[in-house]
C-alpha cells in the first residue's frame, strides 16, 4: 500500500471514529433514554420532554465539542507547521488567554447577570484585539520568532489582569464562576452558542486550509518558500488570524481546553509522513474526535460533580507534554 493510499485510510478511519463518537455524545446524558428513542426523538415533529433535551442540551454540546475539537486540532497542526516548532499549540499567541480575560470581565463587572450573551461577545472582542496587538507587536515582516514573542507578551498580560480581576472580585460568587468557566466546559450550551461561534469558526477553517502548500514549501525554510512563490507575508496573516478566529470563538463558548492543540499532531504527525499539508485535515478529525470523546468520558465519569472538560484534557495532556520533553532530551544527547 502506497503513502497516498495508507493516507486516505486513515482519513476515513479517522472520519467513521469521528462520527461514531458524534452519535455517542447524542445518547449520553444524565437522563436516561435509549439511543434509539433519542436518535427518533432528534429528527421528529414532536415536543415531548425527550425531545427538547435532544434538541436543546445533547445536539448543541455534540455540535460544539465537533467544532471546538476540529478547530484546537487543526490550528495546533497549521502553527506548528508556519512556526516550525513541534510545542507550538493554539495558545501560544496569545489569543486564548485574551478570550479568557474578555469573559472574565464579562463576569466581574455583571454584564452577564444583564445579557446573557455578554460572555462569548467579550471573549470573542478580546480575542479580536488580541490578534490586532499580535500582529502590530510582530509586523507583517515580522518572523516565527516575532510572532512567539508577541503571543507570549499578549498571553502574560491577559494572564495577570484575569488574575487581578480574581484578586479584587468581592464577590465570592462571581469568583467562583470565573474560575469554574476557566476550567473549560461543554455543559448548558445551547444552540445560540453554536450559531454565535460557527461563522468565525468556519471563516478560521478556511484560511487555515489554505496554508497546506505554504507549509509544505516552508519545511524547506523562508528563503526557499519565497523563491517558490509564497507569499510570507499572506502566510502569516492567515495562520495568525485563521488560529485567532477560529480559536478566540471557541475559547469564547467554552472556556479554556488546553493540550488538544499540541497533543493530536504529535500523536498524527507519524501516520501522515512529512507532508504538513496532509496533518491539517488529519488533525482536526483527531481533535474532534478527542474533545467528543473527553466529554463522552466527563459525563461518565462523574456525573454528579460537573467534571470540566478541561480539567480532563489537561490530565491526559499534561504527561504527554513531559514524554515530549523527555523524548527531545534524549534526542538532543
Amino acid at each position: 500500500m502506497n503513502d497516498t493510499a495508507r493516507y486516505r485510510l486513515l482519513l476515513c478511519g479517522l472520519g467513521g471514529l469521528t462520527a461514531l463518537l458524534f452519535l455517542l455524545s447524542l445518547g449520553v446524558g444524565p437522563a436516561a433514554i435509549a439511543f434509539s428513542e433519542s436518535i427518533r426523538a432528534l429528527f421528529s415533529d414532536q415536543r415531548d420532554a425527550i425531545a427538547l433535551i435532544m434538541r436543546e442540551v445533547r445536539l448543541p454540546r455534540a455540535l460544539l465539542g465537533l467544532m471546538i475539537g476540529a478547530t484546537l486540532g487543526l490550528s495546533g497542526a497549521a502553527l506548528q507547521g508556519y512556526l516550525r516548532n513541534p510545542l507550538a499549540e493554539p495558545g501560544l499567541i496569545g489569543i486564548s488567554a485574551a478570550a479568557s480575560l474578555g469573559a472574565v470581565l464579562a463576569i466581574y463587572s455583571g454584564l452577564t447577570a444583564m445579557f446573557a450573551l455578554a460572555l462569548p461577545l467579550a471573549a470573542l472582542a478580546a480575542a479580536v484585539v488580541a490578534v490586532v496587538v499580535v500582529q502590530m507587536l510582530a509586523g507583517l515582516r515580522g518572523g516565527a520568532l516575532s510572532i512567539i514573542l508577541a503571543g507570549v507578551a499578549v498571553s502574560s498580560f491577559a494572564a495577570a489582569m484575569t488574575s487581578l480581576a480574581l484578586n479584587l472580585s468581592s464577590n465570592p460568587f462571581a469568583a467562583m464562576e470565573i474560575m469554574f468557566w476557566m476550567l473549560g466546559s461543554l455543559t448548558d450550551r445551547s444552540m445560540v452558542h453554536v450559531w454565535l461561534s460557527a461563522p468565525f469558526m468556519l471563516l478560521g477553517w478556511v484560511m487555515l486550509a489554505m496554508l497546506g502548500r505554504a507549509l509544505d514549501a516552508l519545511t524547506l525554510g523562508n528563503d526557499t518558500a519565497a523563491s517558490m512563490g509564497i507569499d510570507l507575508r499572506r502566510v502569516q496573516f492567515l495562520a495568525v488570524f485563521g488560529t485567532a478566529a477560529s480559536v478566540g470563538a471557541a475559547t469564547a463558548v467554552a472556556g479554556a481546553i488546553g493540550f488538544v492543540g499540541l497533543v493530536v499532531p504529535h500523536i498524527l504527525r507519524p501516520l501522515v509522513g512529512s507532508r504538513p499539508s496532509r496533518l491539517l485535515p488529519a488533525s482536526a478529525l483527531g481533535g474532534a474526535s478527542v474533545v467528543l470523546a473527553a466529554d463522552i468520558a466527563v459525563r461518565l465519569i462523574a456525573p454528579e460533580r460537573d467534571l470540566k472538560l478541561g480539567v480532563l484534557t489537561a490530565i491526559v495532556g499534561a504527561p504527554f507534554f513531559l514524554w515530549l520533553v523527555y523524548r527531545t532530551r534524549r534526542r538532543l544527547a
